[in-house]
């Protein structure tokens, strides 16, 4: 038999090795070459999964997380470490987080070993747009795009979203699988940057580490607090911490807090101040804040205090001394709302769950037509699930493919 695979991304290869254990295998990939997307995940590291059980993976997928359920017991975070490690021989190291990443901290690692796989079992990789899936009786038959036509025992769907597009992901999967009946859900960011009311622009390009960020609802009530790295941008602010906590903003009315000192107290914190002016009495505060601050944030901050840059450190009273300790510890930004779909990591939307298999992926609309990866709609969190979600559904409709039962 013969299994076309349609995306040559994290989901489509390994959907494709879990295949070619079974059938004969094409995969055809938009791009010159296969994994362009995964090979920028992580900041070109590739988080590749969480070292974490069923459980913890499914508490950070919030969006159709029960869906998973089957595929997760299949495949785990585990069953992917192994795949890596031992059969792919990728060495991997755990981080903060529980976060997976391979030893050498390249993501063109985890591209190289499953395109190299793919063509040990022999894969046959074609660079081509595919446009349509053919069906013949209610079954896949072909697969069609850029003037040619590839014949199908069974396809593999594994598109990805519309999330960074450059890469490919301009949501083909979802006009192919439309045009056949499949419901899809309106695509959005899962994992996007944060636009703000306040104008961010002079900070611009600043990265701040192991800061603390808060989000918090209108209510007052926290969302999400976590700490880590974030960056400012023209438009607000982005990174890693807004990144994770995006994914939990689901009104509008937010607002960020960074603790930009989180190992000092209030009180510990107030003490340092006066060790320094202590040592420096006569230095303007603009001048002072160099051993606590960058730079290029200090104005902002003895604005929000409302002390002077000018203001000779001596003569700082114990209020302003409170606001400056005040705005270090609780930096805040009113969200005006997230970015674009097209610049988010992942993608809450896709073929709606109701009409897949959970246990093997297959379309409950069209025989032999099965999904893998970011095209279905379930979305998670930061720090490796939404990978493991790809490779867990590749895994189910991988070997669902050949199974006698399928």
């Amino acid at each position: 038999m013969t299994t076309v695979v349609i995306g040559g991304g994290a989901a489509g290869m390994t959907a494709a090795i879990f295949a070619a254990e079974g059938s004969e295998v094409i995969c055809l990939e938009r791009n010159d070459r296969p994994g362009v997307k995964l090979g920028i995940t992580g900041k070109g590291r590739c988080n590749l999964t969480n070292n974490s059980d069923n459980e913890n993976i499914l508490r950070n997928i919030p969006v159709n997380g029960r869906f998973l359920y089957s595929a997760l017991a299949g495949f785990s975070a585990y069953d992917t470490m192994e795949l890596f490690q031992s059969r792919l021989g990728v060495p991997l190291k755990t981080e903060r987080g529980r976060r997976v990443f391979p030893v050498s901290d390249r993501a063109g690692d985890i591209v190289s070993a499953l395109k190299a796989e793919c063509e040990r079992l022999g894969v046959k990789f074609i660079k081509c747009r595919a446009d349509k899936i053919h069906l013949s009786g209610g079954a896949v038959c072909a697969v069609s795009g850029g003037g040619q036509k590839f014949d199908a025992d069974a396809v593999i769907l594994a598109t990805g979203g519309v999330s960074y597009p450059a890469t490919g992901s301009t949501g083909d999967g979802y006009k192919i699988a439309g045009a056949l009946g499949h419901t899809i859900v309106p695509p959005k960011a899962m994992l996007v940057p944060m636009e703000t009311i306040e104008d961010c622009a002079p900070l611009s390009g600043l990265t701040l580490k192991n800061v603390s960020l808060t989000l918090k609802a209108k209510s007052g009530k926290t969302l999400y607090k976590e700490q880590g790295e974030m960056l400012f941008t023209h438009f607000g602010i982005s990174g890693p911490l807004v990144l994770s906590a995006s994914g939990y903003m689901r009104e509008q009315g937010c607002t960020v807090e960074i603790d930009l000192k989180p190992a000092l107290s209030d009180k510990t914190l107030d003490a340092r101040i006066l060790r320094d002016i202590g040592e420096e009495k006569n230095r303007q505060m603009s001048n002072l804040l160099k051993k606590l601050l960058p730079q290029v944030m200090i104005p902002e901050v003895l604005r929000r205090a409302e002390i002077e840059p000018t203001l000779p450190a001596n003569s700082l009273t114990r209020t302003q001394r409170a606001a400056l300790v005040g705005v270090l510890k609780a930096y805040k930004l009113s969200i005006k709302g997230l970015r674009p779909v097209e610049e988010g990591i992942i993608t809450d939307g896709g073929i709606s769950v109701k009409e897949i298999d959970p246990k093997t992926m297959q379309s409950r609309l069209i025989r032999g037509l099965y999904f893998a990866g970011e095209i279905i709609d379930v979305a998670a969190y930061t720090g490796g699930y939404n990978l493991q979600i790809a490779f867990s559904t590749a895994h189910s409709a991988g070997t669902a493919v050949w199974r006698e039962d399928r």
